[in-house]
């Protein structure tokens, strides 16, 4: 298959695509909220009914050639992209046409979709071309199958940091998506990929959004192609889906549906993330953060903290570990198995054999469940690592939040400087959006109990004690900490360096969560 290459023609294709409004944004309000929710959840027939009753719509040609499959005549294309035309999509390896008349049929070689998204830095519009899927083939995907930004790409670019920064590395780029976003706060990206054919989509993306860093694509496996070179940020969605591998399982899979090169990493059990968290430090540079999203198992009689955290230990890095979301090991054999288009009803012998073969796979481990989250590392600038933080949650994430991780990893730096006693000389304020709940019985007139809530980052709940509360209220950067638990120990009739000893490590993870800032930093 011929796949997408920069050239002339891009910057005119660039031009067409936002003069044809083909943006998220223009491709749902042309759909509708019924089509769009339900193209989203891969159900094709209301958008058919929409794009047909709207036919003479530019975004109507582009929906049904790019993102459902179908084909479209060689003059509708040219009415849909002026100065591009079906002549300059071919040129540009997105078409194959059946002819040269006006009424030949078109169809796509390659998904070519909208994206929209916000990060840390910001909003951004962009087209990002892979693979058609099999939403729009009716196939199983193939083995080198690129795949487009899907919702854990989403993802990682809002938790990713956004501090302006020189060199960045993309590891496993893919379709390039994470690229494109550190393009716009970095002097240089290198991204790598084992498939060539990755590659050449980034590069394609790259240039079709014009990113504003030198891009340097590299291929090689994880962290092969970059060895000698330092990062002051790694960024990686990698092949972490635990897939068996070995023995009679791992055959078993392989010959039901196979391995697909941007989700299985050729490893057993979750030993890519492990090895990845344990080596990525020898390219950051000091002070350079990773963030990766990735599984790892919950095994029998070890606690998955015990098991991530000794990878910590192992790294010398700092690190940060929030557990997002835990399947156990029937619902991600089932998520994994659909992921590659193989299904119980149209294939059961297939889906029965990989089935039995990831089950058997997880039961050799004693595997109970298998947690995905998000990994965030930093090699220190000097000395020992400082952070070792290991926490689930399940909830929903006020996105995005690289801004929030950027602000708690600098907030523990603040705190490391600092004794208790120099704590206590500071001045501190409340975060805007931070709240207080109270909880009473009926008819009482002071709380049972009282929750101090963040409105951003994570959306941490905090049950505060009576004192804690009372501190938090009176926060406003005029009073020092010690100032105010000596007032509130006189309040509350106890001893200062009691309530000192009560709140001040509780102040401290008040701090580091941004629930309160330094008032200078306000």
């Amino acid at each position: 298959m011929t796949l997408p290459a920069p050239s002339g023609d891009v910057t005119a294709l660039r031009s067409a695509l936002a003069g044809a409004e083909y943006t998220v944004d223009g491709v749902e309000d042309l759909l509708g909220p019924l089509a769009s929710a339900a193209l989203h959840r891969e159900q094709t027939v209301p958008a058919e009914r929409v794009l047909a009753r709207r036919a003479d719509d530019p975004r109507a040609t582009l929906a049904r050639l790019f993102l459902l499959g179908q084909e479209t005549t060689r003059s509708a294309l040219d009415a849909a992209l002026p100065d591009v035309g079906a002549d300059g999509a071919q040129r540009l390896g997105l078409v194959e046409t059946a002819g040269a008349g006006s009424a030949d049929a078109v169809r796509a070689t390659c998904d070519l979709r909208p994206y929209a998204a916000t990060d840390a830095g910001g909003p951004v519009q962009w087209w990002l071309a892979s693979d058609l899927g099999e939403l729009a083939t009716g196939r199983r995907l193939a083995a080198d199958h690129v795949l487009g930004a899907g919702g854990a790409s989403t993802t990682l670019a809002q938790v990713t940091v956004r501090t302006p920064v020189s060199r960045v590395l993309d590891l496993g780029t893919g379709c390039g998506i994470q690229a494109l976003h550190a393009a716009r706060h970095a002097e240089t990206v290198v991204a790598t990929d084992v498939s060539t054919r990755a590659l050449d989509y980034a590069r394609f993306n790259a240039a079709l959004n014009a990113a504003d860093a030198d891009l340097d694509l590299r291929a090689g496996s994880m962290l092969d192609p970059v060895r000698d070179d330092r990062f002051d940020l790694v960024v990686s969605n990698p092949p972490f889906v635990i897939t068996p591998r070995s023995g009679a399982a791992g055959a078993a899979v392989d010959a039901a549906i196979g391995a697909f090169e941007y989700r299985d990493g050729g490893r057993s059990a979750d030993d890519l993330v492990r090895d990845l968290v344990t080596g990525v430090g020898a390219v950051l540079a000091p002070g350079g953060v990773a963030q990766m999203l990735v599984n790892w198992e919950h095994r029998r009689g070890e606690p998955w903290t015990e098991r991530v955290g000794a990878w910590l230990d192992a790294s010398g890095l700092d690190g940060w570990v929030i557990e997002r979301e835990l399947l156990d090991p029937a619902e991600y054999a089932e998520t994994w198995i659909r992921d590659g288009g193989t299904t119980p009803d149209r294939e059961p012998e297939a889906w029965a054999a990989a089935y039995g073969a990831w089950l058997d796979d997880f039961d050799a481990r004693d595997v109970e469940a298998v947690g995905f989250g998000l990994v965030t590392l930093r090699r220190p600038v000097a000395g020992e690592p400082t952070l070792r933080r290991l926490e689930e949650h399940h909830g929903t994430l006020r996105q995005p939040l690289g801004g929030h991780v950027a602000a708690s990893l600098a907030a523990h730096d603040w705190l490391e400087q600092r004794t208790d006693a120099e704590l206590a000389a500071e001045r501190l304020v409340v975060a805007g959006d931070v709240t207080e709940e109270r909880y009473l019985t009926p008819g009482a007139s002071d709380p049972n109990v009282v929750v101090v809530r963040q409105g951003d980052g994570l959306g941490r709940g905090i049950q505060a004690s009576t004192g804690l509360a009372a501190f938090v209220g009176v926060c406003d950067g005029e009073l020092t900490v010690g100032q105010i638990v000596g007032a509130l120990g006189a309040l509350l009739e106890v001893s200062a360096d009691d309530l000192a000893a009560e709140l001040l490590p509780a102040v401290r993870g008040l701090v580091r969560d941004g629930f309160l800032a330094p008032a200078d930093a306000s």
